[in-house]
């Protein structure tokens, strides 16, 4: 395959990868209160409990990963990072996504399901949709004994404990909910 073929194969899946996660985040998850885990989480969880949306926390948020990310794993990935947050930012802002269920159960499930194949889809695209990736893999490498999962698993205990406090429990067991159904799609469409 040629650079040329690789790379627009790259930016097809980086986009797909924005507009199926747009579609969970605004479609399914940020009207019924409920949030991912990551950084796009702790940013959803922002854009909740303050008067600024959910696209201007997202590549704030992830600001400070995508500069771990530059100086630690290299140029080219952070420019895709980079790329891909802001495009997930712009297209929730702009795109009118509508609300597809009122129904708690099938919101976690689809909303997870659609987050989880745009972060799968970016991945195999060569970029992230979230920072906790980043922070994850750069902090692997340098500690043996802290696992990626590992970290990810304890950043997202705190977040949905925050989330029980300030969105409510019920909430908060759905976005759990919502996370699994993100990992297992994660993994389905990259493995």
């Amino acid at each position: 395959m040629t650079r040329a073929v690789h790379e627009l194969r790259g930016a097809g899946l980086l986009a797909a990868g924005i507009l199926s996660a747009g579609m969970g985040l605004q479609g399914f998850l940020f009207s019924s209160n409920f949030i991912d885990g990551g950084v796009t989480g702790v940013s959803m969880l922002l854009g909740k409990v303050t008067p600024w949306p959910l696209w201007v926390w997202l590549p704030l948020v992830n600001l400070p990963f995508l500069v771990l990310g530059l100086r630690h794993i290299g140029r080219a990935f952070a420019a895709r990072a980079a790329l891909a947050i802001a495009g997930l930012a712009t297209a929730i802002a702009v795109i009118p996504y509508p609300d597809i269920t009122p129904d708690p159960l099938l919101t976690a499930v689809f909303g997870g399901f659609f987050l989880g194949a745009g972060i799968g889809l970016a991945v195999r695209g060569g970029g992230v949709l979230d920072g906790t990736e980043i922070a994850a893999l750069v902090i692997s490498r340098r500690s043996p004994l802290w696992r990626v999962g590992g970290l990810i698993l304890a950043f997202n205990v705190v977040l949905f404990l925050a989330a029980m406090t300030l969105l409510g429990v019920e909430e908060a067991l759905y976005s759990i909910l919502t996370y699994v159904s993100a990992a297992k799609t994660v993994d389905f469409v990259l493995y």
